[in-house]
């Protein structure tokens, strides 16, 4: 996937993500800078055990599939985002990933 294909996914999954928070948490989160960090994992198989951790968590999570209508074939698990939430909570589930 190309650069602006991977912006686009991730932005994506994180509009999901806020969105599936209450009002107090996007609050805070816009108030406080919405700070985003992009990592990359090695395998749709770590990507999807990530969002296992994070649901379990109950931390604020979406997946994204892409459309298929440019790059990728329809269906394709192509990002994930996890929060808005407390750095701590987030980093002991990504705090080994690599930034993108």
């Amino acid at each position: 996937m190309g650069k602006g294909k991977a912006a686009a996914q991730t932005s994506h999954a994180s509009l999901q993500a806020f969105l599936s928070c209450g009002e107090k948490t996007r609050s805070k989160w816009l108030s406080t800078g919405a700070m985003k960090v992009v990592l990359k994992v090695q395998s749709e198989k770590e990507l999807l055990t990530l969002y296992a951790l994070a649901k379990k968590r109950r931390l604020p999570c979406a997946l994204v599939h892409d459309a298929g209508k440019t790059q990728i074939p329809a269906g394709s698990l192509t990002a994930l985002a996890i929060g808005p939430a407390e750095d701590n909570a987030v980093d002991e589930l990504t705090g080994e990933l690599k930034l993108f």
